[in-house]
């Protein structure tokens, strides 16, 4: 093995520089996140190898376990456990009688409910740990926000500065503030009481809260995935339900225009022995033996799918679509499996299509494909005939169902085109009741101790994929590659600080500064470089580091140590500017669809605003003189 030996200081010159690549290169986003990871944790890799840094035994610091040692840290796994966790909640639509109780309807009372759940947010973080709460509300807001028809990543981000802001009130909002309590006690002083920073953690976290509700949703992107865009699309659907015996629907009456039980669909015919009754069906019962033929979007489809099967799917349709064709082969067994396979495409008759002029009947996409036709949108013509019948024309999108082979095979048929990106799984509503007693033990769990965050993460991850919730496919999708390359390089980088004494270069160069001489300059500027060092590691390991230098420096300004203590716990709280700054932060990066140029773009105003409230707390509030007296 070769080793090049140089100086201590110049192997930290190196890291630094390091450091500044790697945040300039995120900043511009001109390669993806996950080049410029490896470009940062083969460099690193090969600078432990050839510039080792060794301690007191002899160890090299820096080699490669030491630095891949951030790709099994345990807040990772538990980062990556939840989002398997998460994704089983959306896969079951578990959470859809909470979003129906905070979807109101307008626009004025559904800004309300994001405001409420907000709040509550931050007030519940306060008292417990903001990270399950964040999981929770996750969910919520994108059932809420997808109602709403507006963008995951105006409110995202919002969730989770909301909860750092509330985390940073109490002795218990935050590991972060415990880490600064125990390092105070171990320097041999008394421990921080639970409400000690009650009163300057609201002050400041108020502030923050201002510019959180009523800035930052403006400044965010209005960003949305293909997936969203296309469920999302108010393009309505030409479907047909038929009304069999013993159905549900059976005796619904008509009420102020709509039917109780399909809420924002549009009923534009029903056929009753061969009559055809025409808008308006006010006072009309339904009765066994109806046709119904509806207008709605996709995703009220999806939804009344994933609620009621057999609305839109008869037992033949469900038999043809798990036997792939076969009548003879589907038992109950199979037709459980269709219906856990089943997707959902939206594919387009092209102008050579052999099936043009033939009614849907005719084709037989059951039993030539596997696949069922459950709707037809054709530009903005509205058809008044039975479904099966309606005669399919060049540039017809049909909205189809299936398992994923037979939808993937459908990508060789010339005869259709499976658009792009449309392909999306049906929720599993029947399984909503375990995956939300699963997701609830876990949080309560890890929210009152009795298992730890990562170990409750990944048993609620299994307890999800061994109840059915979702499978190993969509579990492992469900991790973000973006994340865990991320957060793994990053903590080499912190390695790689810590080992060459750069961190502590930093912060022990405050006390030769020309303006030592003034208390109040010193604290802030303590506080300012604690907040950007905290979103470049980790705030648990700037609570550490930078408390024990805090109290040296209240002795030297003749301060209180403890007032400099609790000015670490506000300043490492700021985990704003940076997606690896804080776990809420990466929990929210795939379901907002961030880049990091959104969180520096929406951080440091806020970084800001905290900083100037900081120091107009330590004056006015601790009483820190401008000058030594």
């Amino acid at each position: 093995m070769i080793e090049l030996f140089i100086p201590t200081m110049i192997q930290m010159y190196i890291v630094f520089a390091f450091t500044a690549l790697t945040v300039i290169a995120f900043v511009r986003e001109k390669y993806p996140i996950e080049m410029i990871c490896f470009f940062l944790l083969c460099a690193l890799l090969l600078f432990g190898q050839f510039f080792p840094v060794y301690d007191v035994n002899g160890n090299n610091m820096l080699n490669s376990g030491a630095l891949l040692s951030g790709f099994a840290n345990p807040s990772l796994i538990a980062v990556l456990a939840l989002l398997v966790m998460g994704q089983g909640i959306l896969q079951t639509d578990a959470l859809q009688p909470f979003t129906r109780l905070l979807g109101f309807s307008g626009p004025k009372m559904a800004v309300l409910s994001v405001l409420i759940i907000l709040l509550l947010v931050a007030v519940l973080s306060a008292f417990m740990n903001n990270t399950p709460l964040v999981i929770l509300a996750i969910p919520v807001m994108q059932s809420l926000v997808q109602k709403m028809g507006r963008s995951e990543s105006r409110v995202m981000m919002p969730l989770s500065f909301v909860a750092i802001l509330g985390g940073m009130t109490t002795l218990v909002g935050s590991s972060t503030n415990l880490l600064v309590s125990s390092t105070l006690q171990e320097t041999g002083y008394e421990p921080l009481t639970f409400f000690q920073f009650f009163v300057p953690g609201c002050m400041l976290a108020a502030g923050g809260l201002i510019y959180v509700l009523f800035v930052m949703p403006f400044i965010m992107p209005k960003r949305r995935s293909m997936t969203e865009s296309i469920v999302e699309d108010k393009k309505e659907f030409v479907a047909e339900i038929d009304i069999h015996e013993g159905s549900p629907l059976i005796g619904e009456e008509c009420i102020d225009g709509a039917f109780s039980s399909l809420p924002d669909i549009n009923v534009r015919i029903i056929q009753r022995r061969g009559h055809i009754i025409l808008p308006p069906f006010e006072g009309y019962q339904l009765a066994a033996g109806d046709i119904m033929i509806i207008a709605a979007t996709r995703a009220k489809l999806t939804e009344l799918l994933a609620r009621f099967p057999g609305f839109l799917l008869s037992q033949d349709k469900e038999a043809l679509i798990s036997s792939d064709g076969d009548e003879e082969d589907a038992t109950e067994a199979s037709l459980e499996e269709a219906e856990r396979a089943r997707v959902l495409a939206e594919v387009s008759i092209p102008p050579n299509s052999r099936f043009i002029d033939m009614s849907v009947e005719q084709v037989s996409f059951a039993r030539q494909f596997g696949v069922v036709v459950l709707g037809i949108q054709r530009r903005a013509r509205i058809v008044r005939r039975r479904f099966g019948r309606i005669r399919l024309e060049a540039g017809d999108v049909m909205l189809i169902a299936g398992p994923h082979h037979a939808v993937n095979n459908l990508r060789g048929n010339k005869d259709v085109i499976v658009l792009s990106g449309s392909k999306a799984e049906v929720p599993l509503a029947h399984l909503a009741p375990r995956a939300l007693l699963i997701f609830v033990a876990v949080i309560g769990m890890a929210a009152t101790s009795i298992l730890t965050i990562p170990v409750a993460a990944v048993t609620g991850a299994v307890a999800m994929i061994a109840a059915g919730c979702l499978n190993i496919r969509q579990a492992t999708r469900a991790i973000d590659r973006k994340i865990f390359l991320l957060v793994g390089s990053m903590l080499a980088l912190g390695v790689a600080l810590e080992a060459t004494d750069g961190a502590r270069y930093i912060a022990e160069s405050l006390l030769e500064l020309p303006f030592a001489n003034s208390p109040l300059l010193m604290v802030s500027l303590l506080f300012i470089i604690v907040a950007i060092c905290t979103n470049i590691l980790t705030n648990n390991a700037c609570a550490i580091l930078f408390t024990p230098i805090a109290v040296n420096m209240g002795l030297n300004l003749n301060i209180d140590p403890i007032i400099l203590a609790i000015t670490v716990v506000f300043a490492a709280n700021c985990s704003f500017a940076s997606p690896i700054g804080y776990q809420t932060n990466l929990l929210v990066m795939g379901p907002g669809h961030y880049t990091f140029r959104d969180f520096v773009v929406a951080g440091l105003p806020l970084i800001g605003i905290i900083w100037a409230l900081f120091i107009a707390v330590a004056y006015y509030y601790y009483g820190i003189p401008l000058t030594l007296k």
